[in-house]
């Protein structure tokens, strides 16, 4: 069960991110988008979009340095564990919370908004339930492990972090992750979840960007005047 777990169910989520974006961009181009619904309403979406998009943010870069930089190489800078951890357990919390509170405005916007629900893909709400799991899971790892420490602090830099380094460098540890608490079990199953859907949604659009502007042409903007070409326009009839 462990190696199912810990090395056969990741590398297939994986494979499964990395065939299924190939698949996509190659057969559904006009598909990669965000499939915005700004022209429907944009008040409730002038809030939630920021505060989630932001918060993703944070959360993603906290992860990128709590699983890919080795514990010796902060303190090899100066960064003791009492600092790491304060840093972490605090950025945290407030990028996970802003990443919830957004999507929570989002999601009720979506299900308010008469057009926007209506255009709506079963396929969103799948992604927006397995994006909220990991969110609520992270966060709840952070709190019950790192501030009421129930059962004892986990050090996750020791375990989770070492066991991801070793999966991406092809020889994975499963005892590492099987050793962990299980909030960081469940945590890592449904965000491996998520990435075998990511290919299947509007996620996508995380890995398009706006290149194109860089050596795109002016585009020149002309007002339009009450009259038509530099003729004064006359009382009557036009002549046809």
């Amino acid at each position: 069960m462990s190696i199912f777990l810990w090395v056969i169910v990741p590398y297939l989520c994986l494979a499964t991110f990395v065939v299924g974006h190939m698949w996509r961009y190659r057969y559904d181009k006009f598909g990669w988008t965000t499939r915005s619904s700004q022209l429907y309403e944009d008040r409730l979406l002038r809030l939630g979009s920021p505060l989630f998009h932001f918060g993703m943010l944070g959360v993603v870069g906290g992860h990128v340095i709590g699983l890919l930089v080795p514990r010796r190489w902060t303190e090899a800078v100066g960064i003791d564990d009492h600092r790491y951890h304060l840093t972490a357990v605090v950025g945290g919390l407030i990028a996970g919370l802003m990443a919830l509170v957004g999507m929570a405005i989002l999601i009720y916007r979506r299900r308010t908004v008469g057009p926007v629900f209506s255009a709506t893909t079963p396929m969103d709400k799948v992604m927006y339930a397995f994006l909220g799991a990991v969110i609520v899971l992270g966060m709840w790892n952070t709190i019950a492990g790192s501030i009421f420490s129930l059962g004892g602090e986990y050090n996750y830099r020791e375990g989770v972090s070492v066991w991801y380094r070793s999966f991406l460098a092809f020889d994975p540890q499963p005892e590492l992750m099987a050793e962990a608490p299980l909030g960081f079990q469940l945590h890592a199953l449904v965000a491996f979840g998520l990435f075998a859907l990511w290919p299947f949604t509007r996620l996508v659009h995380v890995f398009s960007a706006p290149v194109g502007y860089l050596t795109r042409p002016y585009i020149v903007y002309r007002s339009r005047d009450d009259q038509l070409g530099s003729r004064p326009s006359r009382r009557g009839w036009e002549r046809v």
